[in-house]
């Protein structure tokens, strides 16, 4: 794979976008020195956990701990395997997580609107000033958040008018073909309803949603699904865009090659837990990730050493009290029974050195 940061151009959009900041602070996991830090993280996110109450008093540690920063102008990738909980993290930032859940710690977005506590904002909040404004979703399923019974166009004419203010009948009609145009949502289809449409068409069709209001955070949550290589690249290309603009994107992916071509940092995500943050460039250039788990995510690609991580993550209703990963670790030691802290973006008693050594067994 080959880190690109030079998207091919397509249709722009149309509402002035938040200046992109000259300086701020400095993201997580990066080797750049630290400037004046004139401007706030647009999502600065500290000790967020979140736990699901279950039958006969059990819980669940779906999220623990996650720390990060997320900067104006950024794009922040979270990787790791299905059911780590990084879908969780997005709805507990836009509360949308279900009535047998606790979030946690904190997660202030702050904008041109001002700053917002997400965790403690109430429900009326976030839906009338924040969900859709301030903090757009490109949903994990999007014939979920489709409306089944009208049209593509009459969903996005309705979106355009609430986020944009664009009101009258041609301009509206232009300015929803503009958005359908960013996410290769093809005009042809815009009459239809969601039903008539492919698994790929209605994930464009949530995209283009999602970018109509140019909102200032940006979470994308597989938004490649069910597309074409070519479709994929081009989403990035046009979600990057939107992050360059002065805007901020977290983007949850599976699809490392898609990660690669539009991240500055990735987050890896295991078993509830970051235990990598680390700059894009280097994580999947020279020296790759240190976490053992990073490692072999990349080392499972076909274009590297296509060798799968043994095993199976743990579940998350009975995690050790150590490391989660190190039953399929090895690096592993009888250290690794203690939880490790994170240290310089990696949380591990062991991390890969920058060279591999050729035995990486080690000894308590």
């Amino acid at each position: 794979m080959t880190a690109h940061r030079t998207p091919d151009p397509s249709p722009a959009p149309d509402p002035a976008p938040d200046p992109a900041p000259t300086t701020g602070t400095r993201p997580q996991g990066t080797d750049e020195e630290p400037g004046a830090a004139t401007t706030p993280p647009r999502l600065a996110v500290r000790g967020l956990t979140v736990r699901f109450r279950m039958p006969g008093g059990r819980s669940v540690a779906a999220v623990t701990d996650a720390d990060f920063d997320l900067a104006p102008g950024e794009c922040l990738v979270l990787v790791g395997e299905s059911g780590c909980g990084k879908s969780v993290l997005a709805s507990a930032l836009l509360g949308l997580l279900p009535g047998n859940a606790e979030a946690t710690g904190t997660a202030l977005l702050t904008d041109t609107h001002g700053a917002t506590e997400l965790l403690a904002a109430p429900e009326a909040e976030l839906a009338r000033s924040v969900r859709g404004r301030r903090i757009g979703l490109i949903p994990q399923s999007p014939a979920a958040h489709l409306t089944p019974v009208r049209t593509v166009r009459s969903q996005l004419e309705e979106t355009v008018r609430e986020l944009t203010g664009v009101r009258r009948g041609a301009e509206l009609r232009a300015a929803a073909e503009r958005a359908a145009a960013r996410a290769a949502f093809p005009t042809g289809h815009l009459d239809r309803h969601p039903h008539q449409l492919s698994g790929g068409l209605a994930q464009r069709a949530a995209t283009a949603l999602a970018l109509a209001g140019d909102a200032p955070l940006l979470l994308a949550d597989e938004p490649t699904t069910g597309l074409d290589r070519d479709l994929v690249d081009r989403t990035v290309d046009e979600l990057r865009r939107h992050a360059e603009a002065g805007r901020a994107l977290l983007m949850i992916t599976h699809d490392l090659a898609a990660a690669e071509r539009i991240a500055d940092r990735v987050a890896v995500m295991y078993a509830g837990r970051i235990v990598e943050l680390a700059d894009a460039r280097r994580f999947f250039g020279t020296p790759g990730p240190h976490h053992p788990y990073a490692r072999g995510l990349l080392d499972a690609l076909p274009g590297r050493a296509f060798t799968p991580i043994p095993g199976m993550p743990p579940e998350l209703g009975d995690l050790p009290a150590g490391c989660a990963f190190a039953a399929r670790c090895d690096r592993a030691t009888t250290t690794c029974a203690t939880l490790p802290a994170p240290r310089d973006g990696v949380a591990c008693h062991h991390p890969v050195p920058p060279e591999r050594e050729p035995d990486r067994a080690r000894t308590a």
